[in-house]
């Protein structure tokens, strides 16, 4: 053995010995303080190896607010400690990683088109507050991430867009010299979050470098965290980095916000996002869930003796007769026009004559199936007769019946309707690439595609067919195209989510002629729950065309706004929580 293998061999026994000797160094009050915990907002991190009682461990576990998630880490046996309260405690189904940092090697890549850095204001702290809420995840009051914004023990670490400002990642770092004395000059890394939205790649693994360079310059050893066993992408990410599994165990307390965690999934897996995010509000509330054919969205939903069979959004309180005007685009056309609401200008196909000389006088169609979802055979901005055709023929294998629609200028706004109220309003933005002047356009495709994919469950994806040829052949390029760095492209028209496009909430700013017309539309067609898809100049103006109503419309990725909520709310009124 030579003498490097040696040292390393002596380096890994001291750090196996170290990390199995929190008891030791509890018991030495002088170097260490004892029953250490640290508010994080979300709840508290406690040190288990800081206290010399396991009773008082439990003790304070057990007196955990209401709302709040604590985490007992570094539990030196925690079977034990589950034993004496077996009914209020369980072992959280986690993996710890480590990250010595000895060994971390920084990227020679820097981040394009965003910056790290510490959370410096209220704003900030609302920003990561509704990033946080995007997750579902627990989330620090702004009052407290002001308070820590002075914290020596707790750092929050946040991404945010170079262009827009917005913050698109965050993450909170703990000092475990700062917090407990630690002989090991730890740190450690919790709730990271990006924005699932974001065009740029890279953001996690960004915030996770900058925490470590962090507390590497603060003289720390290494960089601790907690990840679910079965989250397979974060555990690839960190073990890229060279972070590595550690025998160090948490126990949590059986509540509410932890069921999932101690209960298991009781659900059908095959539940896609939109049904799955129903039927958990329905099950937190205590109503009955019965799933019937999960592939297609089918759940029973039962409460106070009332039951209710829905796919997704659609229940059996939208009658036959609204969903099939919402099916059918060229009567919900032309309801909405017979009711004075602005549509554009729309034609039914019949033959290519008719169709070039509709083009001919609006300059510019949509071209879309009589029936369809999901933005399926839509060809966007259509000028010239050749992909006139072409658009045609693709809007046919949807459908035999295609319509032609005048295409208007703007951005394509979602706004849910529920019980005839708006609940949400989000800008539909259209998927695009970032060249990084490596990679081919078709290849910055499909990797934008599968962050998409991940970050929906499997629900987004930007599709390599003819109409994402035709839009990048638009713009003067080819798939084999290798774009400069922070050149920006649109590779589809349409702003859909199944075909890659992303939300940004704008409930707030919405324009009340906006507000307005959505609930008009959705009343003319009597329709109880619905999404409108509208094209406006801006969310904060007035001017609109309704270009569609959706019977069906995804309830999931419109956080921070309730609309699951609401939807339980208008199915079960007497479900809704009055304390």
């Amino acid at each position: 053995m030579s003498n490097k293998d040696r040292a390393s061999h002596r380096l890994e026994r001291m750090r196996a010995k170290t990390l199995n000797s929190h008891t030791d160094r509890a018991s030495n009050s002088s170097a260490i303080k004892n029953d250490v915990w640290v508010d994080c907002g979300w709840g508290r991190l406690i040190f288990a190896h800081t206290y010399k009682d396991e009773s008082k461990l439990i003790e304070d576990l057990l007196s955990e607010s209401d709302g709040q998630r604590d985490i007992a880490m570094y539990v030196q046996d925690p079977h034990v400690v589950v034993s004496k309260s077996p009914h209020k405690l369980f072992l959280d189904p986690s993996y710890t990683y480590r990250l010595w940092f000895d060994r971390y090697t920084p990227s020679r890549h820097k981040a394009s088109g965003f910056s790290i850095r510490l959370l410096n204001s209220e704003d900030d702290a609302e920003a990561l507050q509704t990033l946080y809420m995007r997750h579902d995840m627990l989330t620090p009051t702004k009052s407290f991430v002001k308070e820590s914004l002075s914290s020596r023990i707790v750092q929050h670490f946040i991404a945010f867009d170079n262009d827009t400002n917005a913050v698109i990642g965050g993450a909170l770092g703990v000092d475990h010299k700062r917090a407990f004395d630690d002989l090991e000059h730890g740190s450690s890394l919790w709730t990271l979050a990006t924005d699932p939205q974001a065009k740029h790649p890279g953001i996690g693994e960004a915030i996770v470098r900058q925490m470590v360079e962090f507390y590497q310059v603060r003289g720390r050893a290494y960089l601790d965290l907690s990840v679910m066993h079965n989250n397979q992408s974060a555990i690839a990410l960190y073990e890229k980095l060279g972070f590595v599994k550690v025998p160090a165990f948490a126990i949590k307390l059986k509540n509410q916000v932890n069921q999932d965690l101690y209960v298991g999934e009781q659900l059908d897996n095959r539940l896609n996002i939109y049904a799955r995010v129903i039927v958990n509000e329905a099950r937190r509330r205590g109503i009955d869930v019965k799933v019937l054919m999960p592939e297609n969205g089918y759940f029973a939903l039962t409460f106070g003796g009332r039951s209710v069979v829905c796919r997704e959004s659609l229940s059996d309180l939208t009658s036959a007769i609204a969903m099939s005007r919402c099916d059918d685009k060229a009567i919900t056309h032309q309801i909405l026009a017979n009711a004075g609401i602005s549509v554009p200008r729309q034609m039914t196909y019949a033959t290519n004559e008719q169709a070039e000389e509709f083009l001919a006088s609006v300059g510019s169609v949509v071209v879309k199936p009589k029936k369809g979802e999901q933005g399926n055979g839509v060809s966007v901005e259509v000028k010239d007769y050749s992909s006139l055709k072409s658009a045609i023929d693709e809007a046919k294998v949807f459908d035999d019946h295609v319509l032609l629609e005048e295409f208007v200028q703007g951005v394509e706004l979602r706004v849910v309707v529920i019980d005839y109220k708006v609940v949400a309003a989000s800008l539909r933005q259209r998927p695009s690439i970032i060249g990084n002047g490596k990679d081919s356009i078709s290849s910055l495709i499909k990797k934008a595609s599968r962050r998409r994919s991940a970050a929906t469950s499997g629900e987004s994806t930007i599709p390599l067919d003819s109409e994402t040829l035709r839009c990048i052949k638009n713009q003067g390029h080819t798939p084999d195209d290798v774009m400069a760095k922070g050149d920006e492209l649109e590779v589809r028209k349409t702003a859909n989510l199944h075909t890659g496009g992303t939300m940004r909430d704008v409930t707030q700013i919405l324009h009340s002629e906006l507000r307005k017309a959505a609930i008009d539309a959705a009343k003319a067609l009597q329709i109880p729950v619905t999404g409108i898809d509208m094209i406006v100049a801006a969310p904060d103006q007035s001017p609109y065309v309704i270009i569609e109503a959706n019977e069906r419309p995804g309830l999931a990725n419109h956080e921070p706004q309730p609309t699951v909520e609401r939807f339980l709310d208008f199915l079960f009124p007497n479900s809704i929580d009055t304390a």
